[in-house]
């Protein structure tokens, strides 16, 4: 008869005795280490999503099998949007072929791709009673077409059975397939979006599969085909102040009309750390330089994401 095997960590061994007829394997355990995370300052505290118009669309998502970036994507505003009776739906499914460093939703192999979502998404929207509707998606890399065709079809179902609903789009880049970028841009929504994410240094840590001057290209395309462009970063990644200056001076030469700057909060401890919590003055700083610069509109708070406040860069 084999004896029987039994697993120690080394504390344990060191504490008791062995017994007759047993192997011990002892193994060496990771050190946790027990270093406090830097606490979250004051102005990042956020109350915790409550109220009937919160549960109405948890519902309304729910009952209709679509994503929101705002779950997937854990986004502090979460509260306050679906509060309000708004969300943002992300179609394509919730697992995407990049991994990006920041980014909480998970990363993979999808196995989702629904021709019925586009009527999905437009049947939630008349039933929230959005009046701007924002629409992003996971990066489908594997599919020839890069979701194009449900990005085109879910804009179009919207604006069928809801005409007087604007449309925000945060796309992808398409891996540079303009061809594919066109056809999105004419489904027609109001205000095409593309995040750099963060600045040119810190592009293959941060966007490992993305590349600076593609983003900033989809942006120029964009704009020279007659839609309003829209585009946001994170701070808080180490970014130093001129490249950020840097990158809003890039923006703007390529005929970028809305940025957003918000605080990048680290999803999970697999994500990477905050660098720095930037404080609301800061914020506001960059908000002013901005508008001087020539955007239409900025915001840049702490906690601004990219559909923070989106129906008014529609006007």
């Amino acid at each position: 008869m084999l004896p029987l095997l039994s697993v120690l960590t080394t504390e344990a061994v060191a504490n008791r005795n062995f017994l007759q007829n047993r192997i011990y394997v002892v193994i060496e355990l990771p050190i946790v280490s027990k270093e406090k995370r830097t606490p979250k300052p004051s102005w990042l505290k956020i109350e915790l999503p409550t109220g009937e118009n919160y549960t109405r669309v948890k519902r309304i998502v729910k009952e209709h099998k679509l994503h929101t970036i705002c779950e997937d994507g854990r986004c502090p505003n979460m509260g306050e949007c679906w509060g309000e009776g708004t969300a943002t739906f992300m179609i394509l499914g919730n697992v995407c072929t990049r991994s990006c460093s920041f980014c909480a939703v998970a990363t993979g192999r999808p196995n989702e791709y629904d021709m019925n979502e586009p009527e999905r998404v437009a049947e939630a929207v008349k039933l929230m009673g959005v009046k701007h509707c924002v629409i992003t998606s996971v990066n489908r890399d594997e599919l020839k077409d890069k979701g194009a065709t449900v990005w085109a079809e879910t804009v179009k179902a919207v604006k069928a059975l809801n005409p007087d609903t604007t449309i925000e789009t945060l796309i992808p880049d398409f891996k540079a397939q303009w061809d594919l970028l066109y056809m999105v841009l004419d489904a027609g929504a109001e205000v095409t979006s593309h995040n750099m994410e963060t600045v040119e240094r810190l592009y293959r840590m941060v966007r490992p599969q993305a590349k600076y001057a593609r983003s900033l290209e989809q942006t120029k395309r964009t704009h020279e085909y007659g839609r309003r462009t829209k585009s946001g970063a994170m701070l808080g990644l180490g970014e130093t102040d001129d490249e950020v200056k840097k990158l809003m001076e890039d923006l703007r030469e390529n005929g970028c009309d809305v940025l957003t700057l918000g605080q990048y909060l680290q999803p999970t401890k697999m994500h990477l750390e905050v660098k720095e919590f930037v404080h609301p003055d800061k914020f506001k700083q960059w908000e002013e330089l901005g508008l001087q610069m020539g955007f239409r509109f900025v915001e840049s708070g702490p906690m601004v994401r990219s559909s923070y406040h989106a129906e008014k860069h529609v006007l």
